[in-house]
């Protein structure tokens, strides 16, 4: 929906806030995580599967799973996979969402390495947006629902893999799925202490906080979502951003928390950190001069 005093405080003519924290499924992965499984399942026979994520993912992926179960004869099984330095009330979340004895939750060392294995060494599907193609497909969905928002005019998606970026622009850029009658800019927004992606947007580089004086220690930024850095998609994503004529935006934490309260004094609403990239983003491009002739969409993606 359309956020008017948002917009008039940020210079821009429309501002739309696509609530993704309000999906069934807890974010904007609800698009993509059940599809899959839903594909594996039925295509390849797949009952078993694993995922690690600390967030977003793993909520949507254990939603999924009971939503299945509990409509389904055969069940299926789901191992998340979160590291020992999660934070605890997204832990929490997580332990109080599973009602399903076929799911469970593993704090190890290396969640991304264990789901791996799980993978290489059994039968198990793991559940991996940044290189499945097939995680695409539920963000054309999300397109054709912004499609109806007459004259858009640009998306910004805060991004970690690229997997929703390129979902959304595929859409709206190429002929593979719906002729959607928008063609609007997609914008990708990332943090400054990881940004593979956006950087190739950005001439300045290495950024200031990126890494902590401690020798070499990882700063985390507060959009603790934002964490992939080796960026498999980072081709593909340059391009189609390219062709959309948007752009990549680095955002840091200063930034992170005014958009924060900038939602909450002109909308009414507390979102995430990792959603409030999507405004600092906006934003910034606002303050950098671009303009836009139809409404701009800020994609509110979840915790």
């Amino acid at each position: 929906m359309p956020y008017g005093e948002l917009a008039r405080a940020l210079g821009v003519k429309d501002v739309y806030l696509k609530r993704e924290d309000q999906h069934k499924y807890g974010s904007h992965k609800g698009r993509s995580i059940p599809l899959m499984i839903k594909k594996y399942f039925k295509e390849d026979g797949k009952t078993d599967f694993v995922i690690s994520s600390s967030g977003n993912a793993a909520l949507a992926a254990i939603h999924a799973a009971q939503a299945h179960n509990r409509n389904n004869p055969s069940k299926i099984k789901l191992t998340v996979f979160v590291g020992k330095n999660i934070d605890p009330k997204k832990l929490k979340l997580l332990l109080l969402t599973v009602e399903d004895a076929n799911i469970k939750i593993e704090q190890v060392e290396k969640p991304k390495q264990s789901a791996f294995q799980i993978d290489k060494d059994s039968a198990t599907k793991i559940l991996r947006q940044s290189t499945d193609d097939n995680a695409l497909l539920g963000y054309f969905e999300l397109a054709e629902e912004l499609d109806k928002i007459p004259n858009l005019a640009a998306i910004f998606v805060p991004t970690s893999s690229g997997t929703t970026a390129q979902g959304l622009a595929e859409a709206f850029w190429t002929d593979n799925y719906l002729k959607l009658k928008n063609r609007p800019q997609i914008h990708i927004i990332q943090t400054n202490t990881c940004h593979p992606i956006a950087e190739a947007f950005v001439l300045s580089s290495p950024y200031e906080g990126e890494v902590s004086p401690r020798g070499g220690e990882v700063v985390r930024s507060l959009a603790s979502a934002i964490v992939d850095r080796v960026a498999m998609r980072k081709e593909k994503v340059v391009e189609i951003i390219k062709t959309s004529g948007g752009s990549g935006w680095i955002i840091d934490d200063k930034q992170i928390m005014e958009a924060m309260n900038l939602v909450k004094e002109t909308c009414k609403l507390a979102i995430s950190t990792n959603s409030a990239l999507s405004i600092a983003g906006l934003k910034k491009a606002a303050l950098a001069g671009w303009q836009w002739n139809g409404p701009v969409v800020c994609l509110v993606t979840g915790m």
